[in-house]
């Protein structure tokens, strides 16, 4: 396995996992902050550019669709931030606010940690298990 692969998997893994326990021990402070930044549109804006960035960053250094799931899942993770940064970017502020409101966030709050919980305890499992070259 490529050392970036590996790297990667275990920096997205561990920020996942970390990012997930955070919002779980103050879920509240999590609900609030993230409703206030969707409907803020110059943090939108300025988020919107460092997701972009890091998407392409990942794209650029790790567009690998072979050899493993570990390498396509990083290949994904930097796709989907790319996707998501450019929905930030190209979505007029009414329609983010309606998207964002039709998520029901607060309510499913814990089934939308699932999904970071899950993508970061696979990454960090098959980062570590597997040795760089």
């Amino acid at each position: 396995m490529p050392t970036v692969t590996t790297y990667l998997g275990r920096l997205f893994g561990c920020f996942f996992l970390v990012f997930a326990l955070s919002m779980v021990v103050q879920k509240q402070t999590s609900v609030d902050l993230v409703t206030g930044l969707v409907r803020d549109p110059e943090v939108v804006f300025v988020m919107a550019l460092l997701i972009v960035l890091s998407g392409l960053a990942v794209i650029v250094g790790h567009n690998v669709w072979s050899g493993g799931a570990l390498p396509v899942v990083v290949t994904l993770v930097g796709w989907l931030a790319l996707l998501k940064g450019l929905a930030f970017l190209l979505l007029p502020p009414t329609v983010l606010a309606a998207l964002f409101a039709a998520l029901h966030y607060e309510q499913f709050f814990y089934a939308y940690l699932l999904y970071v919980v899950l993508f970061g305890g696979y990454l960090t499992y098959a980062g570590f298990r597997s040795p760089a070259q």
